[in-house]
């Protein structure tokens, strides 16, 4: 028989994947049909629209709920529960260095990973929309240039900016109080959770989940968030110099 405790965690867990899953499953779909339907931009211009008016403001609105209820108000007070101050400097140091980090894993993990999991991903691409793919150049080089220049302003605006702040706020900010009893579990269980929540790019979990665990853990031993928003910025912005530099090829 469970006891009243196991029963709290076993709620706080089902209640976790609740908030994890439900935004980012809407989104997908959402981003799903739409795609099948149309073909005037880019899907991964399409992607983050729905992204901008789907995930970001239910991940927002799920923080600014939390806060109400725990604090009086509407704010993101619910994602700093956890949260001590830190010098910019040391902040800056802790990103870069992360960065770094995962820089080493794209180059050793992630090769290793496609090649040992390369029938499972192949067959996964066989069940995934054609426009999962991100790195289709060719096909993206057919739009209008002006379709083309807001594809990339919308790439860097909403992925190195926008989306690496929202999430981080959510998921090493808000969501880590939410089963803090589980002590230095939360932050792994809530990156394992943060990989698999990229449905519209459901390849390289293993990568994700080495690449951000460290940035995962130093938030949450150093009560500070910023860490992981620096970093996952970092992340992003290279992922998006890259991308800028496919497409002028």
């Amino acid at each position: 028989m469970k006891t009243t405790s196991e029963s709290t965690e076993e709620g706080r867990l089902y209640k976790l994947f609740l908030l994890i899953f439900i935004p980012t499953i809407l989104t997908t779909s959402v981003y799903i049909i739409l795609g099948f339907m149309q073909n005037a931009i880019p899907s991964i211009l399409l992607f983050f629209l729905c992204a901008l008016f789907i995930l970001f403001p239910i991940e927002l609105g799920i923080i600014f709920h939390a806060s109400k209820k725990e604090y009086g108000r509407y704010s993101l007070k619910s994602a700093f529960s956890h949260y001590e101050k830190l010098s910019r400097t040391k902040i800056f140091l802790y990103g870069v260095g992360l960065f770094a980090f995962s820089g080493i894993a794209s180059v050793t993990v992630a090769p290793l990973e496609n090649y040992l999991l390369a029938p499972i991903s192949n067959r996964l691409a066989q069940l995934t929309p054609a426009y999962f793919d991100w790195t289709d150049f060719d096909s993206l080089k057919l739009y209008p240039k002006n379709i083309l220049i807001v594809t990339c302003a919308a790439y860097f605006v909403l992925n190195a900016v926008m989306g690496p702040i929202v999430e981080e706020l959510f998921f090493r900010g808000y969501l880590p109080s939410k089963i803090s009893r589980l002590g230095n579990w939360a932050p792994l269980i809530i990156t394992v959770l943060f990989s698999l929540y990229h449905l519209w790019l459901p390849f390289n979990n293993l990568f994700r989940i080495i690449a951000f665990y460290p940035a995962a853990f130093l938030a949450w031993k150093k009560k500070n968030i910023y860490i992981s928003i620096v970093f996952h910025c970092l992340c992003n912005i290279f992922s998006c110099v890259s991308f800028f530099l496919a497409l002028l090829q």
